[in-house]
Order: C-alpha cells, then structure tokens, then sequence
C-alpha cells in the first residue's frame, strides 16, 4: 500500500493515538545528528530545522506509538571523530531509539558501524556514498547515491550543455568529492566525452590556481566541480580570473546560500543536480516550502527538506513497527512505500531510496528549478 504524507499523518490520527496518552510521561527519543558547526554549518543548521518541523508536526498529532517524541540533536562539527562520539552518547546516554543523520559521508562513515553494532536504525538524509549503507542492515539513506548523481551529471553535461570535454577539480581528503567526480568521469567517458584532466587539491587550501592553470590548458568545455559550496565558490571566481567561461557544473554540495553570496557572478548560469528545488510546481514541494517559511522566515534548502523526510520516513516505520525495537523498526523501513516532499521513496536492497535527481541553475544569484530526472 502507498501512502504519502498527509495520509499517513491521518493514519497516525486514525489509529487513536491522542495527544502524549502514555500517561507514564514516556517519550520516544529520537536522535539527530548534523555539522551545526564547521565547514558545512549552513548543511547542519537547516538539517536541524527540517528534523524540529517535522517532530513538531508529529507532535500536534499524537507523536508516536502514544508517546510525544523527544529530538536530540547533536552538533558533529563536520569531523568523523566527533561524529563516532556524539552518536555513541546519543544511543547510550540519550537512549534513543533511532537516528535521523548526518549530512557529510565521511561522518556517516564513522557513525554508521556505531548504529550497526547497537541494532539502532539510522537515517543518512544527504550522505551519498554508497559505502555508507553498506555497513549494514540497520543503515538506510533518503538521498539518491553518487553513481547516480554522477551518472546524471554526465549526461546532462554531454546531452543539455553539448560538452565533448570536461575536467574535474575535487579535494582529496574528502570521499564524498572524489567519489562524485569519479563517477562523473566514468560515465562522461562511457559516453563518448573525453576527461581532459582529473585534478585534485588538498582539503582547506584557498588557492586553486595552480590546479586550474593545468585545467584550463587542456581546453575543457565544462568543469565538473564535486567540492562542497565554500570551494566551488572560491574556484569559479578563479577560474574566471584566469579566462575560463565555460559552464560549471557540480552535485548537491552546492546547495547553500553561501554559494552564490561569495561566488557572485562568477557563477551565474551554472547548473547542480539536487534533491530538492523549492519552486518544483508539486503540491507537496509548495505545502512544504510555505509551512517552512512561515515557521523559519527563510526559504528551505535541500538538506532542510531531506531531514524532514528521512524524519517522516523513519516516525512512519515506527508507527507501522508498533514498536521501539531496533529490529522492527528496521524491518518497517525496508517496507516503506512513501510520497515525501523530495519525491516517492521505496528502498532497494541495500537500503537506499529509488528516486529522482532535481538539476538546479543560478539565475540572478538564485537557484531556479532546471528538470527533474526519474531513475531508469
């Protein structure tokens, strides 16, 4: 059976569970875990926002299995060591019963074994490695992977920007970006493009001109820039400077006000593929973005909109679970047939979502709805 959201928040209704009637005042702990500080704050801060509308909306319902739903949340700085920490304290001190988190894979990574091993099923709402889910059985995610995302990059770049050449910059100390620009490189190739150049650079640096000099030498007719929003700002406008005019293309790293506010024109006209493009014209997509704006007065972003999700999909496994037992809890997400905001989720076997990719463009320094690509 398919639901989507506002049926299952009737069903949450429907199955009586009125307001907070466990009269014993137990609640259902619900962990949530995001880089509020760091590198990747603004990914942090509005993944914090998505995960509190959603239990709050639960909440005005009845929260779950009786019990008003209690979110902690937990600041991973954007680091694998201080994500093993939090989500080790978020199970054995906090005692929740799930995870909704985090955004960055290389957290994910470390936190995901600490899930596995305590049976506590864990949500990644943005982590895009596929390494992450194969973990194990307890690890799901709410975003496409990067083969996908990558795939899509390529072929828009070779089917909607006509590229015959690309080259890829990436930082090295970072999975998520070399995988993404992996992936990006060998569909492009598959498809006939040529890789002019494949090009890495230290993590942190402010600097990429040695790196773009060399790129922009092989006369590339798209860079694919897989970096996170604080790089990719920092690259266009070298790469501008040293004479490239060509379109830019990236993944869902960008996805930042950030991005267009240190950027600025250097970046206009360049497209990213997303999870999320508040002016998709689906109901659901405009009923999410006005309850959001009204709530935080500042618009929802992809991250915002993926832990809202991830949120719905793992309240709506423990409510058809009927329990807080890890083991039910997982066995009700790999069942989950749910219409959410970023699109309908279904899980493969190794637990990750079979869904669409949005391709965003700037446009006057805002990022405007381009397509949406379905999966084959």
């Amino acid at each position: 059976m398919r639901f989507t959201l506002p049926i299952a928040v009737l069903a949450v209704v429907a199955a009586g569970l009125c307001a907070f009637c466990d009269k014993s005042g137990r609640t259902f702990n619900l962990g949530g875990v995001g880089p509020a500080t760091g590198e990747a704050a603004n990914f942090g801060l509005s993944t914090q926002k998505g995960l509190s509308m959603a239990v709050e909306e639960w909440n005005e319902r009845g929260g779950v299995l009786g019990r008003r739903i209690r979110l902690h949340f937990a600041d991973d700085k954007g680091d694998p060591g201080e994500g093993a920490t939090v989500y080790t304290k978020l199970i054995d001190q906090n005692k929740v019963s799930a995870i909704v988190g985090t955004t960055m894979s290389k957290v994910s990574l470390a936190g995901a074994p600490i899930c596995q091993a305590a049976g506590i099923p864990m949500i990644s709402h943005t982590s895009t490695n596929p390494k992450v889910t194969q973990v194990g059985d307890y690890i799901f995610r709410a975003t496409f992977i990067d083969p996908f995302q990558g795939s899509i990059g390529a072929t828009f770049a070779m089917e909607q920007l006509y590229a015959r050449k690309a080259a890829c910059l990436f930082d090295v100390g970072n999975d998520y970006t070399q995988g993404l620009a992996e992936f990006f490189k060998a569909k492009f190739t598959a498809l006939g493009g040529q890789v002019t150049a494949f090009e890495g650079h230290p993590t942190g640096t402010p600097d990429f001109k040695a790196q773009l000099t060399k790129i922009i030498a092989t006369r590339p007719d798209v860079l694919y820039l897989s970096d996170y929003y604080g790089d990719v700002a920092l690259i266009a406008k070298q790469a501008r400077e040293l004479g490239f005019q060509g379109p830019m293309l990236g993944g869902d790293g960008w996805d930042s006000p950030q991005l267009t506010a240190v950027g600025g024109a250097a970046l206009e006209g360049c497209f990213f593929t997303n999870h999320f493009a508040k002016d998709d014209p689906r109901p659901l997509v405009q009923d999410f973005t006005t309850r959001f704006k009204a709530k935080y007065q500042i618009e929802p972003d992809g991250n915002a909109c993926l832990a809202y999700d991830a949120a719905y999909l793992m309240l709506d496994a423990v409510r058809r679970a009927g329990s807080s037992n890890g083991q039910a809890i997982r066995d009700a997400l790999k069942a989950s047939d749910l219409e959410v905001v970023s699109g309908h989720v279904q899980f493969d076997r190794e637990r990750n979502p079979i869904k669409p990719v949005t391709v965003l463009q700037v446009k006057g320094g805002k990022f405007v709805y381009h397509a949406t690509v379905q999966p084959a």
